[in-house]
């Protein structure tokens, strides 16, 4: 085989691998239930544009070769072939900008990507202000020539501080994302630049094609983890709800009524706390970030006094040798008041263990209760009401990297074991 034949072939593959992969993309996007309509539209145009892109430099290359032969009208073609190619990057990069978010100033790029488009169209008209294609075939650039390039760097400079600007918060690896694409999307604009002679694909083809992959999965991971976020503040909801239920406050009403005439000291007291109670429920709520064990140990605390009020035949014992890390808000006080409502409550001499230490490299935090006990196979079927450990369990698992395990016998009691691994901050 001819070495033209190998290098046709070569990029025949490429080309194929190229729109197999813009394909691709666009089709993921289109059936991905995590993005809004607004980015897959976004998403679906980059992709449209990466491939006629594609096409054009495909076109390009072949009239300039020889191997379509156009006759005399090869310098309009090429012409109008160049003038495509320079409008149409710059509109890509406005679309990566547009997938960081809506912005009231963006309208300037447009402005600026249109005065760019008008620049090239002037080949059009025999002006060699930007280029001009020779009867012979042959690109010669203008003084304007490079007007597409230093606007692509502008662009570029605007999505990376616009990357910056909103998703310096994130995780590093999802904010390395835009900051390599634009690395990328810089480097193959040089290399396009200084280039000497009209390859078959050019490197800014071949890098925006790989970008739209990139800030496609740069856009799933930034919105499944706002999904995400989302779903642990309806989690807090669910389990703050779950924590006031009506027997529990109404039997701490009843309690307070009792006392204000037999102990007014107490009863003051109690309101106090229970008030406490309450407003750290509600300040859950907007607590996303992870917080000091001795605040949660602090609200658990105040709940179990309030019960021992109106249960005074159970105990709480507490073991918390170790109180320096940080865990989820409602992590501890859920599962206490599971051993004392459904373990502990109507027995004599029931009992609750908090225990916590600090085991290798975990912080180990253990609820353990003498009660009834149950069934953790038929307690955690599907469709059966367990807001509390499930929610607690997955909020370990996710904000902290934790793991929760239960351990039960009928008759004898449950076991609740908590494992933070070992963190850096400290309470």
């Amino acid at each position: 085989m001819s070495d033209w034949n190998v290098s046709f072939h070569a990029i025949i593959v490429i080309n194929m691998l190229l729109v197999l992969l813009l394909a691709g993309t666009a089709f993921a996007a289109a059936d991905d239930p995590f993005i809004g309509r607004r980015e897959k539209g976004i998403m679906f145009l980059i992709c449209l544009l990466g491939l006629t892109v594609l096409i054009q430099g495909q076109l390009d290359y072949t009239v300039s070769q020889g191997y379509a032969d156009v006759g005399d009208h090869l310098p309009m073609v090429r012409t109008v072939l160049g003038i495509y190619g320079y409008s149409v990057r710059p509109a890509i990069l406005m679309l990566f900008i547009y997938l960081i978010g809506p912005a009231r100033r963006l309208w300037i790029g447009w402005v600026l990507t249109g005065i760019n488009c008008l620049i090239y169209v002037t080949s059009l008209f025999g002006s060699d202000i930007a280029f001009s294609i020779g009867n012979d075939g042959n690109f010669r650039r203008g003084p304007l020539g490079y007007v597409c390039f230093i606007l692509s760097f502008l662009l570029l400079a605007v999505l990376l501080i616009r990357s910056l600007g909103h998703y310096s918060h994130v995780h590093r690896f999802e904010f390395i994302i835009p900051v390599f694409n634009v690395a990328v999307i810089i480097a193959a604009s040089v290399a396009d630049m200084t280039e000497s002679f009209n390859p078959p694909i050019s490197y800014l083809t071949a890098a925006i094609v790989a970008c739209s992959l990139f800030y496609y999965i740069w856009v799933r991971i930034r919105i499944e983890n706002e999904h995400e976020k989302s779903l642990l503040a309806e989690q807090r909801i669910q389990i703050m709800i779950s924590q006031i239920q009506p027997h529990f406050l109404y039997n701490t009403l009843s309690t307070i009524q009792a006392l204000c005439s037999k102990d007014p000291e107490t009863a003051a007291r109690t309101v106090e706390k229970f008030g406490d109670y309450l407003r750290q429920n509600l300040a859950s709520l907007s607590q996303a970030d992870l917080i000091p064990f001795r605040k949660e140990l602090e609200h658990t605390r105040i709940y179990t006094e309030i019960e021992l009020l109106m249960f005074p035949n159970i105990r709480i014992e507490y073991h918390t040798d170790d109180n320096r890390f940080l865990l989820p808000a409602l992590t501890i006080q859920p599962l206490v008041e599971n051993s004392i409502r459904h373990g502990v409550r109507g027995m004599k001499d029931g009992c609750v263990w908090i225990t916590t230490r600090k085991d290798g490299d975990c912080h180990e935090i253990v609820i353990e209760d003498n009660g009834k006990g149950f069934d953790t196979d038929k307690e955690f079927e599907p469709g059966r009401s367990h807001i509390g450990i499930k929610n607690v369990r997955e909020r370990v698992e996710k904000m902290c990297g934790g793991t929760l395990n239960v351990v039960s016998e009928i008759g004898k009691g449950t076991t609740v074991t908590i494992r933070i691994p070992v963190r850096k901050e400290t309470a």
